[in-house]
This record gives C-alpha cells, structure tokens and sequence, in this order.
C-alpha cells in the first residue's frame, strides 16, 4: 500500500469536510444527486470523446498503481545483470541463453535476447530506444486521460452551478424551490473542483510519476545489457547502473549484491 496516497486522499477530504462542519456546516448540505450527475456525467462523457475507449479503460485499470508501491525493485534487476555480466564474462555470452527462459521482465527478455543472438550494441541500442519511445508515449495515456478529467471538471460544475442558477431564475415566484435550485448550483461547483483538485489532478500526477519510474529502470536495463554485450567490466557496470537510481533509493539499500 502507498500510504502517500492513502494519506493524501484522507488529509484532503478531511480538511475539506474538517472546515465545513467547523464552520457550523453538515455533510447532507452538500450530497447532491443532481449535482453529481451534472459533474461526473459531464466530465465523463468529455472523456470518452477525447480519448479511444482502450485508453480510458486502462486509466481505470492503472488506479491500482496509485495505491500500491512499484512491484520493481531496481536493485533486483542491478543484482541480475551483474550477475549475468561475471557469467558472460568466464562462460561467453552464449551461456545466458539458458538464463532467458527464466526472466519475466518483457523488455530486458528481449534485450538480453538481441545481446546472445550476437546483435551489435549499437544496432541493439537504437532499436531498444526505439521501443522505449513508444513505451514512453503509450504509457503517460493514463496520466492524460485523468488529468484531462481534471481539466474538465470545474468547467462542467461551473455549468452545473449555471443550470441551477436558470431553475432557481425560473421560478422566484415559488419560494420552496429556490432552496433547492441555490443547493444544486453551488454544490455542482464544489464538485466539479474538489474532483478536479482532490483527485483527477493528484491522480494524473502520481501515475505520471509511476510511469517515469518505470521508465528509468527499462533505462537502467539497456545500459546494463549493453555494457555487458561489449564485456565491460562487471564493477563498472554496476557503477554505471547505479547512477539511476535516486538519493532515496541509495539509501534504501546502498550496497547492491555482489557475486
């Protein structure tokens, strides 16, 4: 569990809801079916209309990255190629070959395929960065789609809020629904930017943030696979790869395995 994300969701409400009620407020004042029909309903459908059905499917799917910690361990793939380059270097690479089978990892599979099947560095490099570009591309469609949704958001409470203020305008003669009128236009705009800002926006943010990271260890994998097909030294390898890794991921394990 990202406690970071648990605690930020809980902060957020709570100081919203916090401050309302210590103002006099309550809960029911602002539970509004109508208003939130307005604003999801209408963001929503922003949504579908600016993304394929595919990518707004997967910025669903992807939550689950939002509150969970990143099932990549960076100095579990650091250990693995170090271990393969001091292979590589007593057996040839062609003993890896009985190593690939084993890896689950898609992108450093294939990697560590070119590199045994004899492709030139070089040639590795480019077609490997080609598929990174493409990962990279495809991958920030989930940050897009909830930050597009953040961006529509308050405009659609915005329209909620002038919605409400039309019904309340077309009927000053009758008292007993201006209340309700007044409640649906201003709770529509609560909505629409307590969405956008308490969630879409942050979520958008934190999937991005996902997305970069595991970026930066398909990164670390080539130049770790590179520098092993060109038979670098496995000490040197390991410096190269940890020139990836943050402050805080240094700290958390600052002596990567060694065979």
């Amino acid at each position: 569990m990202d406690k970071a994300s648990l605690s930020g969701i809980l902060r957020g409400l709570g100081a919203v809801i916090g401050g309302m009620v210590l103002e006099g407020g309550h809960l029911g004042s602002i539970m509004q079916l109508t208003a939130a029909i307005i604003v999801m309903g209408g963001t929503f459908g922003a949504v579908f209309l600016s993304f394929p059905f595919e990518a707004v499917l997967a910025a669903f799917k992807n939550l689950k990255k939002i509150f969970k910690e990143p099932a990549l361990n960076p100095f579990q793939f650091i250990d693995l190629i170090i271990g393969f380059a001091n292979k590589a270097r007593k057996e040839g690479i062609l003993s890896l070959e009985r190593e690939i089978k084993n890896i689950e990892h898609p992108f450093m599979k294939k990697a560590l395929t070119m590199a045994v099947d004899g492709v030139e560095p070089k040639i590795m490099r480019e077609a490997m960065e080609t598929e990174l570009a493409y990962m990279d591309e495809y991958g920030k469609l989930s940050g897009k789609v909830w930050q597009a949704a953040g961006g529509y958001a308050p405009t659609v409470g915005i329209l909620g809020a002038v919605l409400g203020l039309i019904h309340v305008m077309e009927n000053l003669n009758d008292p007993s629904k201006l209340g309700p009128g007044i409640a649906v236009a201003f709770v529509a705009t609560v909505y629409g930017v307590g969405s956008a800002n308490l969630f879409f926006l942050p979520m958008a943010t934190k999937l991005t943030h996902r997305h970069q990271e595991d970026l930066v260890i398909n990164e670390m994998i080539l130049e770790g696979v590179v520098a092993l097909s060109t038979g670098e030294n496995p000490r040197l390898i390991e410096e190269k790869l940890t020139t990836y890794l943050s402050e805080h991921q240094k700290s958390k394990n600052p002596s990567p395995k060694k065979e």
